[in-house]
């Protein structure tokens, strides 16, 4: 028999139907019996009756423990003084199919976003039925429906590139090594260069979600040791404004999808609507963006030529009340804070790159690449980088390749900000970080 969706259920008042999901509370009262049922898309009350009848499924239920699985069948009513949704479900037949131990381990149904934290890692598949964090993935399947849908649309070829490297994939130290038969790899922090290959093979436009890993011994809300990334790269392009059009546009694109399909859900758990406004995102030059910093709020960053968190938030304040928008991209950064293929403004010195931010915290970084491999390899040996390490990268610039650019966009922190969570355990699956691989 197909499923039939909790959510779904006003179609069929007056009917005997079958239904299955997770025991959400229980009564147990003198003269009735009342089980609320639970699945991912809403919950309905169960009612029996105490009678000599009713006996069998009353001795049932006189076991059932909370979060135990049942198939129920009955007939299901509309009763308008049932105040969950004004319906009732009438039992014939009450099945256990799952009987859970009496004690759990965390309370769910008294989830916040810091309580117990620890321990409901160690059990997220039951932190994960609480409806928030369903919601949350939820928004994480209608964001990347969006995002693919938007560059299908616009022909743009979807890659799998691999995450074993024979060299790093970005330069630093934040990599992983493996032993790889015998020789030294590494997993991809980014698709980066394979990305650009697909610029260099005439494929116009690519993108590409999947995982990538960073060796960050870091223990903050904001960092994780994998993760997904989104990333895509476009041909033909003239600087860095035309990728952040491409982002600007796919943004709005999954902020329309998104609160189409769950605003409704969204303002009753989280109390607020979801933004979709189509507000132009501001473009602030990464100078400029500082001097604002420090003249509006009297704070000088930590870095010199990059932004610290707090920087991170004032600016997207700044955003917030001055420009009307939850987004602002920072343009213009100096060179000394940017990878080696990052394209310099031959006028002003700085690259030809960007970070968005998102409600004050950036979720992704782009740039115009440099497609000309003397200025190229002239760029790496300043990053301190030796040509001999990258020479299968730089033989994709040999033979001619477009003007390209391209971002990679932080899914989980995009996540975080929409939902106002301030910790990307929360909106990871599983999460993955220096003190916690299980489970």
């Amino acid at each position: 028999m197909k499923k039939i969706y909790f959510s779904d259920l006003e179609q069929y008042f007056n009917q005997e139907i079958e239904l299955q999901g997770f025991v959400d509370k229980i009564r147990d009262l003198q003269y009735v019996q009342f089980v609320v049922l639970r699945d991912s898309s809403s919950k309905v009350q169960v009612t029996i009756e105490k009678n000599d009848e009713n006996k069998a499924m009353n001795d049932v239920i006189s076991t059932l423990t909370k979060e135990s699985t049942v198939l129920v069948k009955g007939l299901l009513k509309e009763s308008p003084n049932v105040k969950l949704r004004g319906m009732e479900m009438i039992p014939s037949s009450f099945v256990i199919t799952s009987l859970s131990e009496e004690e759990l381990p965390i309370d769910i149904l008294a989830y916040t976003n810091t309580s117990n934290q620890e321990l409901r890692m160690d059990n997220r598949f039951l932190d994960l039925r609480q409806e928030k964090n369903y919601m949350i993935f939820k928004a994480q399947t209608l964001a990347e429906m969006a995002m693919r849908e938007y560059w299908i649309k616009n022909n743009f070829i979807e890659i799998h590139s691999p995450k074993i490297l024979g060299t790093a994939s970005e330069s630093g130290a934040e990599v992983f090594k493996l032993d790889y038969f015998g020789k030294t790899v590494y997993l991809a922090q980014s698709p980066q260069f394979y990305k650009q290959m697909a610029m260099a093979s005439g494929f116009n436009n690519v993108f590409e979600i999947a995982p990538a890993f960073r060796a960050e011994n870091s223990h903050t809300a904001y960092h994780a040791t994998e993760f997904t990334s989104v990333d895509c790269e476009i041909s033909w392009i003239q600087s860095h404004h035309d990728v952040m059009d491409m982002e600007e546009a796919v943004c709005k694109n999954v902020l329309k999808k998104v609160k189409s399909e769950m605003n409704e859900d969204f303002k009753r758990v989280f109390k607020e609507d979801i933004n979709d406004s189509d507000v132009a995102f501001p473009r602030i030059p990464f100078a400029e963006a500082k001097k604002i910093i420090q003249e509006n709020y009297k704070y000088i960053g930590e870095k010199e030529f990059d932004f610290d968190r707090k920087e991170e938030e004032l600016i997207g304040l700044y955003a917030k009340k001055k420009l009307n928008s939850d987004f602002v991209f920072v343009i213009d950064y100096p060179f000394e804070a940017r990878p080696f293929y990052h394209m310099l403004d031959e006028t002003t010195g700085k690259t030809k790159s960007f970070d968005l931010l998102y409600k004050g915290i950036e979720i992704t970084t782009g740039a115009q690449r440099e497609h000309r491999i003397e200025i190229l390899k002239k760029q790496a040996v300043q990053k301190g980088l030796s040509l001999e390490s990258i020479d299968f990268y730089l033989n994709f610039f040999r033979y001619g390749v477009p003007p390209h650019g391209g971002y990679g966009f932080g899914l989980t922190r995009f996540l975080m900000r929409l939902f106002n969570i301030d910790n990307i355990r929360e909106v990871t699956f599983l999460y993955r970080g220096p003190n916690r691989v299980n489970p």
